[in-house]
């Protein structure tokens, strides 16, 4: 296809691929012009290099030694290479619908299937939904051209997500895009959840991060997470004691 034809494409919306720009510093995964799906460091591929992926792995103060999780959306990878290379004792899932995404796994460092690590191609709702109390931290990254995948919007996600995880486990979901997608998810998210819920606005990258408890009674015990943030920060050079700072806010 030659490159005005595509070019024209992307432009009208009508391209329906995912495609790779560098700018010799970074590679970034767009899936249409309006949102960045992914961004990587060329130099440090492994970092997490978006402000709101920093936010999702906050998920490590409440559980710094997950066993099982399972990731919705694979995209640039950043996520998923986070926790496979950071958590060596957690198996790591990887749901992604669009083969498209996959085929493009090595641009972006993606480790091998191997035991503990699987990209899987299919619907992150139908995976949850067959996940019966054995996740303990879900990470919800899914989206297509227009913001966050309709699938993940809709009520009956959350019944199964809930299902999904184990007693003690966490839901942390990427909010970004067109607001209509996600507003009424947040207030389900208040019922199915017991209110145990944190919403954390991600300034930099205008997107909001959406925490969920299934423990029963969950309440942070701050002076604790403080002192875990600062060891988190240490090992992994992530600023988790202004993280924390920001969810004690927002609650």
């Amino acid at each position: 296809m030659a490159a005005a034809s595509i070019y024209k494409r992307l432009l009208d919306g009508t391209y329906g691929r995912p495609f790779i720009v560098d700018n010799k510093r970074y590679r970034s995964l767009y899936l249409g012009l309006t949102y960045v799906q992914s961004v990587m460091s060329l130099n440090e591929p492994d970092v997490l290099s978006l402000r709101y992926t920093e936010m999702m792995a906050n998920f490590l103060l409440f559980n710094p030694t997950p066993r099982h999780i399972a990731l919705l959306g694979l995209g640039g990878g950043s996520l998923a290479k986070f926790c496979f290379h950071s958590l060596p004792d957690a198996t790591v899932d990887v749901i992604e619908i669009d083969p498209d995404v996959i085929s493009l796994r090595e641009y972006f460092h993606i480790p091998d299937d191997q035991e503990r690590f699987r990209v899987i191609q299919g619907d992150a709702a139908d995976y949850v939904a067959k996940s019966d109390e054995s996740i303990d931290v879900l990470l919800a990254d899914a989206f297509d051209a227009d913001g966050l995948a309709s699938s993940l919007s809709a009520q009956t996600f959350l019944l199964t997500a809930y299902n999904s995880l184990k007693k003690s486990g966490i839901l942390v979901m990427n909010l970004a895009g067109e607001e209509t997608r996600y507003t009424d998810l947040i207030e389900q998210a208040v019922d199915m959840f017991d209110g145990q819920i944190i919403v954390v606005p991600v300034h930099d990258d205008e997107n909001q991060i959406l925490f969920a408890f299934k423990q029963k009674a969950f309440e942070p015990n701050w002076t604790k997470l403080t002192r875990r943030a600062r060891e988190l920060k240490s090992r992994f050079n992530i600023d988790f004691p202004q993280f924390v700072q920001h969810m004690e806010r927002q609650t």
